[in-house]
């Protein structure tokens, strides 16, 4: 991976968890192109602005016709099913990835209506959505919030959060998976994860993208989508990309869609003794939505719980999943 004699270096704004990213990775060859996929939230939600980048993108008109909308259909279409699933006992609504919390308040303002107490536990990898969810709550005024250090948490650490949340009569728990976050990771691994963390009669409710032309469409389109573009852009800056230098693009392979970014020069990136010599027509992946068909979604499912409910939107391109321990 080194040649001093080729492209300029640049070492100034460059992240050290992305760049770690890129190098433990690698690339891969699809034909004569150099593929480096460094697809994980992890690295979406690194700064304020990455993340208030995301916000902006939920907020926009495309993304609320493609995904919210149908995602609060869901959710208002169902609620019954979640809130008998609860009982009348005092709940923890743990919302994971919790964005600002403006999904998890719609659904905590159901069960507030029919009585139920709730304790609610944003909990997501970036300080700054977690901060943005308790403000959220804080205006509506809707039920306790739990705010400690451990708010801020990656899913695959949920084993050992959830414990510290069970504190006086908050002996249940309601896990939320909103914004179709479940289809940005590989399935069994993050299921494993929540159902690890689960105790008997925890319920766990996700809205997820299933197979069909619609999100096929959605690639075409998403490589001029201005506010997709902006929230990912990030990623390639702060790898000492130039905006100049990077072209966006979308694709629909292998059941998800793929975000990208085509290198559009030769560049040599350096951090610290460590460098990386991009080349002109180089790839770098940055998000990946995966698709699973309905049938093949709920047979994953059963592998991790006990009872399953999927419910289909009409736009038959959107589930609702709702599982107990």
């Amino acid at each position: 991976m080194a040649d001093d004699n080729k492209g300029p270096e640049t070492s100034s704004e460059i992240n050290g968890l992305i760049f770690k990213e890129l190098i433990k990775r690698g690339y891969s060859l699809e034909g004569n192109t150099r593929v480096w996929n460094i697809a994980d939230s992890k690295l979406w939600y690194i700064t304020p602005e990455q993340a208030q980048g995301y916000l902006d993108l939920e907020d926009s008109e495309s993304y609320q016709a493609l995904a919210s909308g149908p995602e609060y259909e869901l959710i208002e279409n169902n609620i019954d099913e979640v809130i008998e699933r609860i009982g009348n006992e005092p709940v923890n609504v743990v919302d994971l990835g919790c964005g600002d919390g403006n999904k998890a308040a719609h659904i905590v303002e159901h069960l507030i209506s029919k009585g139920l107490e709730v304790r609610y536990c944003p909990i997501d990898i970036s300080g700054y959505l977690v901060q943005k969810a308790v403000e959220t709550f804080s205006k509506k005024k809707i039920g306790e919030i739990v705010e400690t250090k451990w708010n801020i948490s990656d899913f695959e650490n949920l084993d050992n959060v959830i414990p510290l949340m069970d504190s006086g009569k908050f002996k249940k728990n309601l896990f939320l998976l909103l914004g179709q976050t479940l289809g940005n990771f590989e399935l069994n691994e993050i299921l494993y994860s929540i159902r690890n963390a689960m105790r008997k009669k925890d319920i766990f409710v996700a809205v997820v993208g299933v197979v069909h032309p619609k999100w096929e469409e959605r690639a075409k389109n998403a490589k001029n989508d201005k506010k997709m573009n902006s929230f990912l852009a990030h990623i390639p800056r702060q790898l000492g990309l130039k905006e100049d230098e990077i072209e966006f693009g979308s694709r629909f392979k292998n059941s998800r869609i793929e975000f990208y970014y085509t290198i559009k020069v030769d560049k040599k990136v350096t951090l610290y003794d460590k460098s990386v010599y991009f080349q002109k027509g180089d790839q770098v992946i940055v998000l990946v939505a995966y698709k699973k068909e309905k049938q093949e979604l709920l047979e994953i499912m059963n592998m991790h719980f006990d009872e399953v409910l999927m419910k289909i939107h009409s736009d038959n391109a959107t589930a609702l999943i709702i599982a107990t321990e």
